[in-house]
């Protein structure tokens, strides 16, 4: 599971309209019949159109200035082991999505009338999709790029030599390019990943637009608050304040294991990624100590994430050998693709 929320921004300013962000999620829906897009939908309704959802948000803004975000954005990834737990990707996504923000509400430290927030104090819509490309600032693409550049290069200069203002060899720029296609580090199907590319497998995730103001358009609610929970004074009346990310990340994972009967392994833990990156090598000796049909698991699915494997120590020996420093290399880029939910 991997879970990211951000401030939508325009270059160096806060979008005042989601409008923008509303068609580009309605990308998908794109020459597909009426019958099997996938619509907005939210806590109470699984039909909203885009203009809809744009009118609702952007008129739900009073009082917030140009400096400040109008709405956040949460975008959900499930890994694919936790995608084959699913009966029904978009149902059973739509169905978690309702049940993870009621988790997000509770990681407020606000109230509302003196009460707690509640999800019918929240104003949010969300949309399922099912593809994903590769990215520019993707790991696989940027580690691609100095054979991209090669290639490009090779291609031109085929161009030239065929119009006669460069001399060269044809043929042997032809198997030079062919060579650095099989080469790139990064291939999918045989084929090397650029940007655009579609990637493979299950790639089902959520896209959840949320207001910063509540559902009355009175009280301002950000989960990019760095306060995690504070009473300040204001007017002379102690309010709270705050959001605790780290309690809504892992409620987040607690509900859908909860929903789905899924039996997560310690690689693939939120507790996991908070241990690796305050200290490595404690979280490697706790992979080292799982019972021996857990750790195969968890071997299996750094493996899948594109982590050295053979750079995995194997023993508390090895652990004492080994330089942390290529494992960390694998499992920082695994993390910052999504590829495992550490």
């Amino acid at each position: 599971m991997y879970i990211s929320i951000s401030a939508q921004t325009l270059g160096n300013n806060f979008s005042q309209s989601v409008g923008d962000f509303v068609q580009y999620l309605e990308k998908e829906n794109e020459g597909v019949i009426i019958e099997e897009q996938e619509h907005f939908f939210n806590q109470y309704g699984d039909e909203y159109s885009a203009k809809e959802v744009i009118k609702d948000i952007d008129n739900n803004t009073a009082k917030l200035k140009k400096h400040e975000p109008k709405f956040y954005s949460i975008t959900v990834s499930p890994s694919q082991r936790e995608l084959k737990q699913l009966q029904n990707s978009s149902n059973d996504l739509k169905h978690y999505t309702r049940e993870l923000m009621k988790d997000y509400v509770t990681a407020f430290n606000r109230e509302i009338n003196g009460k707690p927030i509640t999800i019918s104090d929240i104003k949010y819509y969300a949309k399922i999709e099912h593809t994903r490309s590769f990215k520019g600032t993707d790991t696989q693409v940027k580690e691609n790029q100095p054979y991209a550049t090669q290639i490009l290069k090779l291609k031109q200069d085929i161009r030239k030599i065929e119009s006669g203002t460069l001399e060269g060899n044809i043929k042997k720029n032809r198997q030079t390019i062919k060579k650095l296609e099989r080469t790139a580090p990064h291939q999918q199907n045989g084929k090397r990943i650029v940007q655009g590319m579609q990637k493979d497998g299950n790639q089902s995730h959520i896209h959840i637009i949320v207001s910063r103001k509540d559902a009355s358009n009175s009280v301002s609610l950000s989960p990019g608050s760095k306060y995690k929970a504070s009473d300040v004074a204001i007017n002379g009346k102690l309010v709270k304040r705050g959001f605790d990310r780290d309690s809504f990340f892992a409620k987040a994972e607690q509900t859908f294991d909860r929903t789905f009967a899924y039996k997560r392994n310690y690689a693939e833990s939120y507790q996991a990624r908070k241990g690796f990156i305050k200290n490595p090598k404690l979280y490697f000796s706790s992979l080292l100590g799982l019972p021996t049909h857990e750790r195969a698991i968890a071997f299996k699915i750094l493996g899948k994430a594109g982590v050295p494997l053979a750079c995995i120590p194997t023993n508390q020996v090895q652990l004492a050998l080994k330089t942390i420093k290529t494992l960390k290399h694998g499992i920082d880029i695994a993390i910052k693709s999504g590829s495992i939910g550490i």
